[in-house]
């Protein structure tokens, strides 16, 4: 099984050919459950990775499961408790909040005691779906009025923290709905711009901005293996729960690549090569 998501970078023709695949599920030729990052070459029946990007999956998780938590659910955990720095007691505004990273954090926030989790997300059947996984709130993530929206589903109080994968006017906007000392999280530009914001909307309010990928917490020999255990357990004692989305035959990737960037899809959507 393999993740259909891709890098956080665009292709370049240059880059070409190349088989997409960054993260794999299944089992080694000595018979060992793994999941693993491999960069890329996931779209196929083999595929190879570093060990030191291989993980052991439990025997009571599934493939289903375990994949989620590998790269999105690593993500979440890091974004919270190494870039955000989340305080318990503190709100969480976390974007794509039914996406594979979102939907996670969204949980995790709860399980790392923030006060309130507000999930914006585009659609409203997406918005019932945070609230379903714990969120306090739901909003629009369209950027027309947004930082009045945030204000508005937190009692008038500006958020702590914001989680953002979006990027251009939402990341503008997301900044202005921070509370003094509050810290924004940027990990994607899914909205396909970059933000901008001026030294001064920092300054005054003390605010921070903090960039995030995974893999350069995983350049670290051993980087993950606490975090990702910790996530199992959460998972095995029914504290947290994968949003497991659809699963597509290897012949239809280019099928679940379009479904995921015109945002048809929820939670971790993967490529199934034995169908």
């Amino acid at each position: 099984m393999v993740d259909s998501g891709g890098a956080p970078g665009r292709l370049r023709p240059e880059d070409l050919p190349i088989i997409p695949g960054g993260e794999v599920a299944g089992t080694t030729p000595d018979g060992r459950r793994v999941v693993a990052v491999c960069g890329s070459g996931g779209y196929a029946e083999l595929a190879v990775a570093l060990r030191s990007l291989t993980f052991p999956v439990p025997d009571d998780v599934t493939d289903e499961q375990a994949l989620p938590l590998l790269v999105q659910g690593l993500t979440a955990w890091y974004l919270l408790r190494q870039a955000a720095r989340l305080v318990p007691g503190e709100t969480v505004l976390v974007f794509g909040a039914t996406g594979g990273v979102g939907s996670l954090a969204v949980q995790l926030a709860r399980q790392f005691g923030a006060g309130a989790v507000i999930a914006a997300a585009s659609a409203e059947k997406k918005r019932a779906t945070a609230l379903q996984l714990g969120a306090s709130a739901a909003i629009d993530s369209d950027p027309a009025g947004l930082a009045e929206r945030v204000l508005s589903s937190n009692g008038g109080r500006p958020v702590d923290v914001v989680l953002d994968a979006v990027g251009g006017a939402v990341f503008e906007q997301s900044v202005s709905a921070l509370a003094p000392g509050g810290r924004l999280v940027a990990y994607g530009t899914a909205g396909g711009a970059p933000g901008e914001v001026s030294t001064r909307s920092l300054i005054i309010g003390s605010k921070a901005i903090v960039g995030y990928w995974l893999m350069d917490s995983l350049r670290t020999p051993g980087a993950g293996d606490t975090s990702l255990a910790e996530l199992f357990e959460l998972l095995k004692t029914g504290k947290l729960s994968p949003l497991v989305g659809s699963v597509y035959p290897l012949g239809e990737a280019a099928q679940a690549q379009l479904d995921v960037a015109e945002r048809r899809t929820q939670g971790k959507v993967t490529l199934d090569p034995s169908r």
